[in-house]
């Protein structure tokens, strides 16, 4: 099996970064359109207020998907044992830079609205993997 290697010398199965983005990638389905829902209700200055809602949703979609499915051992079956207290913590950090990213490009960039997404769907997950990988689920 081919893998990826990371900082501290111990490798990575690509299958498992594999299924790790399939799972971010939906649960950034899930945030974008609750977002965006959100965030059209709201005058444009204001869809930050359209993070925590979303982020909440996608976080808990995420936290099932990761523990049943990215990180299980190869060949098992059995959900991994993450701790729920650390990955929500964790999460925490990434709604905040989340809604950090929000509201500088709605408010004083004055950029529309689906912009945000942006710097939401790379540079958070980018971060929160080498997280969750280690704290969490390692």
């Amino acid at each position: 099996m081919s893998a990826a290697h990371r900082g501290s010398g111990r490798s990575i199965p690509s299958s498992q970064l594999v299924r790790y983005g399939i799972a971010g990638g939906l649960s950034s389905v899930v945030y974008s359109a609750i977002f965006l829902g959100l965030a059209a209700l709201l005058p444009r200055s204001w869809a930050a207020g359209a993070v925590p809602p979303a982020f909440v949703a996608a976080a808990a979609l995420g936290f099932m998907l990761h523990r049943r499915w990215s990180f299980r051992e190869p060949g098992s079956v059995a959900p991994v044992q993450g701790r729920a207290d650390r990955f929500f913590l964790f999460q925490g950090g990434g709604m905040v830079l989340n809604t950090l990213f929000t509201w500088i490009i709605t408010g004083p960039l004055h950029g529309p609205t689906w912009l945000a997404l942006i710097p939401c769907g790379t540079v958070t997950p980018l971060l929160t993997y080498a997280i969750h990988r280690r704290w969490v689920f390692g």
